[in-house]
């Protein structure tokens, strides 16, 4: 998908200010709480093993009340990084401190011929 240049700028601009984790970071750890932020038809298309689904339309406003623990580890994915970097943004402003985006994001494990779970 193109992004526009407003977007892109947008991003590119937090992206200093959060933490990111690769697809082999992730895998190679077990603490972490991972959530796909991406809309619901894209998540009933596919979504990673142990997923769990907070799009990015309510996430702010859900996340509170699944993870209350604001010390939990919790990984965030979209479909390219994008905007599971923005969501990592915002959860740290709202007091999470283990909050990483997931490098390259569904694309990035696709591309890796990795399993995913179809709703």
């Amino acid at each position: 998908m193109q992004h526009n240049p407003a977007f892109l700028a947008l991003v590119e601009s937090i992206l200093p200010q959060i933490m990111e984790m690769s697809v082999d970071e992730y895998q190679n750890s077990s603490d972490w709480e991972l959530i796909d932020v991406r809309e619901d038809h894209e998540w009933l298309k596919g979504h990673l093993p142990k997923a769990h689904h907070l799009g990015r339309g309510i996430i702010e406003r859900d996340i509170e009340t699944r993870f209350a623990d604001k010390e939990t580890p919790i990984l965030l994915y979209c479909g390219g990084g994008y905007r599971s970097a923005l969501a990592a943004m915002n959860l740290q402003l709202m007091g999470y401190s283990k909050v990483r985006s997931l490098t390259g994001g569904y694309k990035a494990w696709i591309e890796r011929q990795l399993p995913i779970v179809q709703a």
